[in-house]
């Protein structure tokens, strides 16, 4: 015969104090982020938490919310979680930054997509995974580059979203060196033209209004 399940009375039962805040706080960042695959994202979450890293968790919720199903699943919030996963290190290893990847739910295909736009062994530097990541988002070159001003800046959300224009510089070289259409003298013309208006009046420093202009239908 099976053994009689075993009672426990209140006074026996010890809740772990810390366990009722670890609880809140994850399910708060999982309203925040909106994983697509709870699981694995927790997987994520409790490994990162256990080891006292940055969580994979964004700062707010992104509408709509991309899924796997509509779409590639990449969005301006989840590089950010990304980046500030990895940007402690210059160079981040491949196999480390794809399992990254995956708890954010991201499908692989995408993460070796973005690698094929500038192959590389083993490791690769962070900022420029950023910038492919930014590429990735789709539309021209200045639109990753205000998705990396976004991402980078540490104004707050709406404002001019200012980065060094030395950082700024760096990666619109390495992006544009990547695609064919674009001269390298076109590109050290534009940059030119950028750093005196810079130099001028930012301190060294380039936001959005410098060189973003957003279209407006008619």
């Amino acid at each position: 015969m099976p053994l009689p399940d075993t009672m426990f009375c209140a006074q026996q039962i010890h809740i772990p104090p810390e366990l009722p805040d670890i609880l809140k706080q994850f399910t708060k960042a999982a309203i925040r982020t909106q994983p697509a695959d709870v699981l694995q994202w927790s997987a994520g979450y409790f490994s990162a938490l256990s080891r006292g890293d940055p969580l994979p968790v964004k700062d707010r919720i992104e509408m709509p919310v991309a899924t796997q199903k509509t779409d590639t699943g990449l969005t301006q919030g989840l590089l950010k979680v990304l980046h500030k996963q990895c940007s402690h290190k210059e160079y981040v290893e491949l196999a480390d930054l794809e399992q990254k990847w995956k708890n954010l739910c991201l499908p692989g295909e995408k993460f070796r997509a973005v690698l094929e736009l500038d192959p590389c062994k083993n490791k690769i530097e962070w900022i420029k995974f950023l910038a492919l990541g930014c590429s990735m988002l789709g539309g021209s070159l200045t639109t990753a580059m205000k998705h990396l001003c976004e991402i980078l800046t540490s104004d707050p959300e709406g404002g001019a979203a200012c980065i060094p224009f030395e950082t700024f510089s760096y990666v619109y070289r390495y992006l544009s060196g990547l695609d064919s259409d674009i001269p390298a003298s076109d590109t050290e013309t534009y940059l030119a033209s950028l750093k005196e208006n810079v130099d001028s009046k930012k301190n060294g420093m380039i936001g959005l209004s410098d060189f973003f202009v957003l279209q407006r239908k008619i």
